[in-house]
């Protein structure tokens, strides 16, 4: 399934229905007077956050979306259905931004949260509506309102407890694997990450998800590379696991590059609480990789760790010291989040 994040979308609720004018006309009743009923109300545009779904896809192959406007009243007082209403089914994660003023209309972060984006229009009242102990017969009606109309941006950002940042290369990808289920492309050149990726961390009974996300290079935010279009799903993650290589000759230029393009796009996620990760160390010496780590260490205020996704050392340590900031897994227990993996 390819991978959306943003979508525009039209929404159009219901017009309400037009009341009736209508008189009762019965044998033996001469002034049998005013019946007619109220029209109904038209339907609703909603938005429902749901958990089966992890792209916006569905909204690049259609864009509008109409409720069912409201039927007319009828004799006999009797009052019109009800529009159906349209339901928007979106992933957890989604935000509702009206495109005309940028007001954000909702943030949908739980399974199962609902909102009214645009209200179906009241129906019309019937003549009946209109008798008074002047007017024994009025010819009085309402044609209904007319439904919300607008147009909004839906922008989808993943819901993840830690989130992996670094360079191209840097072994995010490799890292995501390692310690999850999930199925990355990896291969030895830059970019191989196109989009979000997700994976759940299984770790001494407990479980957090972590997210990975196409690398950074200098100029990011400026459009250079990929940009920093997929930063955005980051902004929820409690903490962050920069990615460094430390086959890199300049470890410290590198983790500074990439802070200066989240500072660049989001000042507030410079942050976040962040533990700093040397991968690739099984292709170094030890008297390299301990220089690199003396390094870095004389300017980070952060944790630093040590690791191979190649062959496993270092990563259990990483978890253990990052367990303690996960709260209760989003999606359930260890056991649950086992099959979702």
């Amino acid at each position: 399934m390819k991978f959306l994040d943003h979508a525009k979308v039209y929404l159009k609720a219901g017009d309400g229905g037009r009341g009736c004018l209508s008189f009762r006309h019965e044998k033996f009743l001469e002034f049998g007077g005013p019946d007619g009923g109220d029209g109904g109300k038209g339907g609703d545009v909603i938005a429902e956050a749901t958990h089966n779904l992890n792209t916006l896809v569905d909204y690049r192959y259609q864009q509008h979306f109409r409720a069912k406007n409201g039927q007319g009243g009828q004799g006999r007082q009797k009052t019109g259905a009800h529009g159906a209403d349209v339901v928007l089914r979106v992933p957890v994660g989604t935000q509702v931004q009206e495109e005309k003023t940028g007001l954000q209309l909702a943030d949908l972060t739980l399974s199962g949260e609902r909102v009214v984006l645009a209200r179906g229009g009241r129906g019309g009242r019937g003549n009946v509506r209109f008798k008074t102990s002047t007017n024994r017969a009025p010819t009085q009606t309402d044609p209904g309102e007319e439904g919300e109309e607008l147009t909004i941006w839906l922008h989808l950002k993943l819901i993840a407890d830690a989130g992996l940042i670094g360079l191209p290369n840097a072994g995010k990808s490799s890292f995501l694997k390692v310690a999850t289920r999930a199925h990355p492309k990896i291969a030895p050149y830059p970019f191989t990450t196109l989009h979000p990726q997700l994976g759940v961390v299984l770790h001494k009974g407990r479980g957090f998800v972590l997210a990975d996300i196409p690398g950074l290079i200098e100029g990011a935010h400026q459009g250079v590379g990929l940009g920093d279009r997929f930063l955005g799903h980051i902004e929820r993650c409690r903490v962050l696991l920069h990615i460094i290589d430390a086959t890199h000759e300049d470890v410290w230029g590198a983790y500074q590059t990439v802070r200066k393009e989240l500072s660049a796009y989001d000042a507030t996620l410079i942050d976040k609480k962040e533990w700093v990760v040397l991968n690739k160390k099984d292709l170094l010496s030890l008297e390299e990789l301990d220089r690199k780590r003396r390094e870095l260490e004389a300017h980070l205020p952060c944790p630093l760790y040590a690791l191979s996704t190649k062959t496993g050392e270092g990563i259990a340590l990483l978890f253990d010291s990052l367990l303690p900031e996960m709260l209760p897994p989003r999606m359930g227990d260890a056991k649950s989040l086992s099959g979702k993996a």
